[in-house]
């Protein structure tokens, strides 16, 4: 249970980090109160997580998967560059997330 609170934490560091650059600087009231609110799930649902997980690992991941979200969500929705080089650091950062679940 411990590792699908963990993704659910990661996938709504995707979602924040959207709505924050939907708030133009916290400027946008409804962008601002839902990044502020989905990172704060987050980081709770991350503390429910650390009860069962090491933390290096567990930080890791969450960090980690958040990374790779945010990246291919400004791919696919703000039209962010994507190119070769990128695609593969996005791979190596996964790599590296497996090989710590792997080693947990």
């Amino acid at each position: 249970m411990a590792w699908l609170i963990l993704i659910t934490a990661a996938l709504l560091e995707v979602i924040w980090a959207v709505a924050l650059e939907r708030s133009d600087g916290l400027t946008r009231l409804w962008p601002s109160v839902a990044a502020l609110t989905i990172a704060n799930t987050s980081l709770v649902l991350l503390s429910f997580a650390l009860r069962d997980l090491p933390v290096g690992t567990a930080y890791a991941l969450w960090t980690g998967l958040g990374a790779v979200g945010v990246v291919t969500a400004g791919i696919v929705l703000l039209d962010e560059s994507v190119s070769p080089v990128r695609l593969a650091c996005i791979g190596l950062v996964l790599l590296g997330l497996m090989g710590l679940r792997i080693v947990e």
